[in-house]
């Protein structure tokens, strides 16, 4: 136990709570900047089992906030590389690291080995899927959220308290990420920490957790706001959210496939690209719901964006319309050279 003396000599930890941590599985959704801040404190804490699912690959754009990752990890897988680096970190845990982006074929069947959850998403569908499977496997989730110079952090569903339905009742679409909208390193290290620490908070059960209150904060001025919301009895999981959500699981793609079959691409980031053709247009994400009706129902169209995300929340929001319509799960540049390859080879 030496590893943990300093923590250990804490009253409100000491033998019986490093047990807990040690006994504890938590489960971190996203391996981004939230969840490259999250995962050291957590595995250097002696949190027992650490899960960790995301889908996507290091860009070289990450490097900034991402810490967890080196030069060497672009193009890798981030749970991959960020398993690599915890087991360095402390090799007496244990880490499964999930490939995957969380949706509603699986959502239940990866939480419910966990006994709680930790938002580390910009994806605001999935935060009411992981609510809602909460509410469902009575787990608590530890929310976080970054936007330009503003940050927020809640817990949700502790001890039956309030959920991110109470918070936010309808599921109102992004208007962007950090990947087109722009965020410095240290905000999302530092949202990341707090969430770490509610983490610990729960494990320990001591202090006051973030149980029916938001605490907002600005970067540029250190400013921190703290809100108080309550259960709202009536904010119910929403069943057709979850049915949509599953239908738009399977309107996934990769870049290759949606290439070969000659889909129509569309990318949807709101900075106009250097060049495109009949088989690719810009259509800003902003303007979608203006220019839908200008697109083809006998035709197939693969939206994308920087890394998949925000395509994905565009075709659940465009699947009222009578189109052949999906996203593709690669990031925006790996899309455009395969596309770009396969433009000269056809001139040759």
């Amino acid at each position: 136990m030496k590893r943990y003396d300093k923590q250990i000599k804490l009253k409100q930890v000491g033998q019986d709570g490093q047990k807990k941590l040690a006994d504890a599985k938590v489960l971190i959704v996203g391996a981004g900047g939230l969840g490259a801040a999250i995962l050291p404190y957590l595995a250097s804490a002696g949190i027992g089992k650490i899960g960790l699912i995301d889908g996507d690959c290091v860009d070289e754009t990450n490097l900034h906030r991402q810490i967890i990752y080196t030069e060497k990890s672009v193009g890798q897988f981030k749970v991959e590389e960020a398993a690599k680096y915890i087991q360095k970190l402390n090799s007496q845990i244990k880490v499964e690291a999930i490939k995957a982006y969380l949706t509603a074929q699986n959502a239940f069947m990866i939480i419910n080995k966990y006994d709680l959850v930790v938002d580390a998403t910009d994806n605001i569908n999935v935060r009411y899927l992981i609510n809602d499977i909460c509410v469902m496997t009575h787990k608590a989730f530890v929310y976080g959220a970054v936007h330009k110079f503003e940050g927020q952090i809640s817990v949700f569903n502790y001890k039956n308290g309030p959920t991110y339905r109470c918070l936010f009742p309808e599921n109102k679409q992004a208007a962007g990420s950090c990947e087109e909208l722009g965020i410095l390193g240290p905000n999302v290290g530092i949202i990341g920490t707090l969430q770490a620490n509610e983490v610990l908070k729960i494990i320990l059960e001591t202090g006051q957790v973030l149980s029916g209150k938001l605490l907002l904060y600005n970067f540029l001025n250190n400013q921190q706001t703290l809100i108080h919301f309550k259960k709202n009895e009536h904010a119910n999981i929403n069943c057709h959210f979850h049915q949509q959500d599953y239908a738009t699981a399977n309107k996934g793609i990769s870049a290759e496939k949606a290439i070969k079959e000659n889909f129509i691409l569309i990318d949807i980031r709101e900075k106009q690209p250097q060049e495109h053709g009949s088989h690719l247009l810009h259509i800003p994400f902003s303007q979608l719901n203006q220019a839908v009706s200008r697109l083809d129902e006998n035709k197939n169209y693969a939206l994308f964006c920087q890394k998949g995300i925000i395509s994905q929340q565009a075709v659940q929001q465009l699947s009222n319309y009578n189109l052949n319509l999906y996203y593709i799960t690669d990031n925006a540049d790996r899309i455009l050279n395969l596309w770009q390859h396969e433009k000269e080879k056809s001139i040759y």
